[in-house]
């Protein structure tokens, strides 16, 4: 069997996200997905480290890596759409798990079930990580638009901060107060 699913997923470079704000730097999903893979493995970590947990870093960091594969079927949908009204984000949810085995399917019978739980996460605890890691990803990317002189995402920034703190999770708000003050300098300014 010849499998289309390695070349769909180098494909993620070409969906850009953002698409209905001026940005000053376009981000892409591949790049985004790194990003969020980088964040969701650190919240990993300190969730193990500071507060006690059992998580596997390297499953949450591979699911984030993949948390958006399904957009290239289905492109990027911006959040004011896609979590505007509830009918709206419950069919976006569809298309998003039709895409996610139309993907799974692409790939050779003996690989399905190591990618399965990867592009569909089963583990509630991977889930909601990769996720903050997602939101969190979205608030850098306000933070460093902001620091570029963007004020397009001044409110995108106040909502995605407030939706981080009410997510509860103490890895998130030890993420916040360690590390995101970092995002706001220049290169000069990290010595």
């Amino acid at each position: 069997m010849k499998s289309h699913f390695f070349a769909y997923i180098s494909r993620m470079r070409f969906i850009q996200r953002w698409a209905l704000m001026r940005n000053t730097a376009p981000e892409n999903v591949q790049e985004h997905s790194h990003q969020v893979a980088v964040l969701a493995h650190a919240l990993a970590v300190i969730r193990n480290e500071k507060f006690g947990g059992a998580v596997d870093p390297g499953q949450v960091a591979v699911a984030a890596l993949y948390h958006d594969a399904s957009e290239i079927l289905t492109g990027d949908m911006p959040t004011p759409i896609k979590y505007d009204n509830p009918a709206i984000q419950h069919a976006y949810k569809e298309v998003e798990a039709v895409a996610e085995k139309k993907l799974l399917h692409m790939l050779p019978q003996e690989l399905q079930s190591v990618y399965a739980p990867i592009l569909t996460p089963t583990d509630p605890d991977v889930e909601r990580l990769v996720k903050a890691a997602d939101k969190l990803s979205a608030y850098i990317k306000c933070v460093e638009e902001l620091k570029a002189g963007n004020t397009e995402f001044r409110e995108a920034a106040a909502q995605t901060r407030k939706a981080l703190e009410g997510y509860g999770l103490p890895e998130v708000a030890y993420f916040l107060d360690t590390f995101i003050d970092s995002f706001s300098l220049t290169l000069d300014e990290l010595k």
